[in-house]
Parts: C-alpha cells; structure tokens; sequence
C-alpha cells in the first residue's frame, strides 16, 4: 500500500479517521452508534477506585499509627504529625500533576493509569509496612507524585465508593492481632505490623487492575507518527498540517483572565481546603480521648461512621442532587448547603458530650449532612467552572482548577492537624475551649468561602459561541 493510501482516512462523516490510530477508533465507534463499551467504562471505575482507596482508608487508623511511631511528645501532638502524612500525598500529586497531564497529552491516557495504579502497587504496600514517621511521610509522597491517573479520569461514583470501601477496609482491618486473634496471632507479622492488611489488600487489588488495563484502548490520536491530542486532532481534521502553537498560548492566556471561571476556581480551592482539613480532623478527634475533647472511638468505629456517610453520599449524588440542583442552580443550593453547614460544625463539641447509641447515631447523621453539603458545593463550583468557557477550554480550565485545588489541599491536613493539636493543648481557656476552637478555625474557612459565592466577587456567566447557537 503506497504512503499517500496510509494517510487517506478511513472514514469520512463528520471527522477522518486514520488508520491505526487508537484515538480515531475510538471516536469511529462513538460515530457508528456502538456507545459506550461497558468493559471500558468498568476499568475506568476501577482505575479511579484503586486511586481513591489509598487516600481514604488510613483515616480510620492514621491517629493510632503516628502513636505507635512513638514521635509525638503527647497525646495532643499526635495530630500534629498526623497531619503532615496526610498533606505529603497531597503534596507529591500538586508537584506532578501538572507533568503527568502533559504526559498524558503526549503519549497517551493509558500508561499514566498504568504508572499510576502501579504506584499503589508498591507505595501503598510500603506505606503499610511502615516502621517510622518518616518512612510514613515519604512513601504517601511519593505515591501522590506517582499517582497520575485521578488526572485524566473522572467518575464521581467510583470516588464515592471508595469513599465508602476504603473507611470500611481501614477500621475493620487495622490492628488484626488485637481484632481477631485467632486467625492474626500475637507475634505475627500482622502484629508487628499492625496497617499492613489493608493496605496490603487495596494493593492487591491495584495489581489486578494493573493487569485489567492492558484491555483499555488509547484515546490519544496518533496520525502519521505523530500523537496529538483530540483538540490537536481536531485542527489535523480541519486541514492544518501543525498546530497553532500561538493561538493555544492565546487560548491558556483568555482563561486566566476568565474572571468568571477563575474566580469559581478560587472559591472551589477554598472549599477543598476546608474539606480535607475537615476530614483529617474529623477521624483524629473522633479517636481522640476524652480528656481531650475527643469521642474515643474505635478504628471500628470510625470506619462505620465513615463508611455510612460515603454510602448517603453517593445515594444522593444518584438520586436528590440532580433535582435540587434544577431548582436552585449550582449556584443557589451550594450557597444554601453552605450557610447551613456553619451551625452543624460548630455543634460538634456538643455532640461529643453525649454517649453510647445516641452519641453514635449524632455524630453518624452530623457527618452525613456534613459530607452531602460539601460534595454539594465543590459539584456546583466544578458545574459552573464547565459552564463559563467553551467546550474547548475545559479540559485546560479543569487543568488550572485541579493543580490550584491540588495546592491548597496540601496545606489542609497540616494545618488541619496543627490546629487540633493547639486546640486540645487549651481545654481550659475562657473563650472557645479545646476544640471548640478547632471547629470554628474550619467555619471561617468555610464562611470565606460562602462569602466568595455571592456578588461581586463569582463572576457572571460570559455567553458562550454555544450558547449564542442556541
């Protein structure tokens, strides 16, 4: 077959498609009606599972692992450095997630899953087995830095199963040897590691997505040995021999001056502040013992709580949301969920005076409302950053958004940790005692952030070239 039959395209409706170009088989399918191929849709969710379950399984457990670390001078300390193992992950993923997006566009989404799932592989499995603070710290950041595959996949009901999978995976299965006994021996490797089960597990279970990933096909375009992206693609289509280098620069440059998209994406980074810092407060109070204002909860216990708040959550996410969200606007409902969610959090102290069942039942209903408002507003926020650019622009805007947020909720659980452990050191001060304090530290955040909802600080939406179409 001579050069010039290569380059013809294979078919031609509304695009070209090249041949032997994974990208434009991809788009052929989607063009002859064959939808969207459940097995890949499958190893997408597993992929995102496998990045989620990392991030939300050592909560339940993190308290009791720096104490074992035997490196906080008190008991009120221990939140202090749980926080820095918390914020390493974050981190390594601020630092790499710009680099992992451009590798991602150079070649391919499926080796930066695959490097990332592997990641999990190995850093996760360290992290398990590890024997000291700093140990701890460097391999969650270098997992973060590994972990590229959040990037470039997005299914918000693989995060929220993870949500509820991971808390459930890290309260039941930390600490086997004092658990069950019977089947972990004192003396074991499990008793001398006492993490090392789920995170042995959640690694296992990123090896078999490792694997499940050879079967995922390669969304980049690849025409006449070049790879380009599906934009990049798209110029190919329309007859250009190279892209326009220029007119992209042109193109990142509009979107920083996008006040609407940029000021939506500063209000999502103060919310995404709040909201790790929330949960690593959340798990190091409820284990905390009550001399310090805590619940004295179990890693059981924890994972409970956690686990029945990921699962309301993605109940709501598949069932109410969408009708709310249709009668207030992203806008309206996040600025309703948000006033709301101040009085709940500062009620927090109040609710650890309570005991036994109604103490359980509370704080399991608080943190409930308290993760279906946040999951609210950061999905009205991402709504309306989509909504104020073109259809082109947003995956670079998404690009801005998520290594700002990525920023920002590195700062979270130190600080978040910092500020409960200065908290707890101060139970007998006059003006907001122990962690009352803590609670409304998390509310100002939080009423920053409500604060930038409102004119003139969120932007109005631009008329977009599709809007005016319609």
């Amino acid at each position: 077959m001579s050069v010039d039959n290569m380059r013809e395209p294979l078919l031609k409706k509304n695009h070209h498609y090249y041949k032997d170009c994974p990208g434009c088989k991809v788009e052929q399918a989607k063009e002859l009606n064959q939808g969207v191929s459940v097995k890949n849709l499958f190893i997408i969710w597993m992929v995102v599972l496998s990045s989620t379950l990392p991030a939300s399984s050592l909560f339940p457990f993190l308290y009791f692992m720096i104490r074992d670390f035997k490196i906080a001078k008190s008991e009120a300390d221990i939140s202090y450095y749980a926080g820095y193992v918390g914020s390493s992950f974050m981190l390594g993923r601020t630092l790499t997630s710009v680099l992992w997006g451009m590798v991602s566009d150079r070649y391919g989404r499926k080796p930066v899953m695959v490097i990332g799932v592997f990641s999990v592989v190995i850093f996760n499995t360290l992290f398990g087995i590890s024997s000291s603070f700093w140990m701890a710290v460097i391999t969650r950041f270098l997992l973060g830095c590994l972990n590229g595959a959040i990037g470039p996949t997005k299914v918000s009901v693989a995060w929220g199963t993870g949500l509820i999978i991971g808390p459930a995976l890290g309260g039941y299965l930390a600490q086997p040897a004092e658990k069950y006994p019977h089947i972990f021996p004192k003396g074991s490797f499990w008793d001398k590691y006492p993490y090392s089960l789920p995170s042995f597990i959640i690694s296992a279970v990123s090896l078999v997505v490792v694997i499940i990933c050879l079967w995922i096909p390669e969304t980049l375009h690849k025409h006449n040995g070049n790879n380009v992206s599906a934009d990049d693609a798209e110029a190919l289509e329309n007859g250009s021999n190279k892209v326009d280098k220029e007119k992209t620069v042109q193109k990142s440059e509009s979107l920083l001056l996008n006040w609407p998209l940029m000021s939506s994406i500063i209000a999502y980074c103060v919310f995404s502040l709040h909201d790790i810092a929330y949960q690593e407060v959340f798990s190091l109070w409820c284990v905390s013992p009550p001399s310090l204002g805590g619940l004295n909860f179990t890693t059981d216990d924890v994972g409970n709580v956690l686990a029945i708040s990921g699962l309301a959550l993605v109940i709501y996410q598949l069932t109410l949301y969408q009708y709310m969200e249709k009668a207030c606007g992203p806008v309206g409902i996040a600025r309703i969920t948000g006033i709301f969610s101040i009085p709940l959090l500062q009620s927090y102290p109040f609710i650890a005076m309570l005991s036994g069942i109604s103490l359980y039942i509370f704080i399991s209903i608080a943190s409930i409302l308290k993760n279906i408002i946040s999951v609210t507003i950061t999905t009205g926020l991402f709504l309306v950053q989509n909504r104020v650019v073109e259809q082109d622009q947003r995956g670079a805007a998404n690009g801005i958004s998520m290594t700002a947020m990525s920023l920002f909720k590195a700062i979270g659980p130190a600080a978040g940790g910092s500020i409960l452990t200065w908290s707890q050191k101060r139970s007998d001060a006059s003006f907001l005692p122990g962690t009352h304090m803590v609670f409304f530290f998390l509310n100002v955040v939080e009423g920053i952030g409500i604060l930038m909802m409102f004119k003139p600080f969120l932007g109005e939406k631009k008329k977009t070239v599709s809007d005016q179409l319609h």
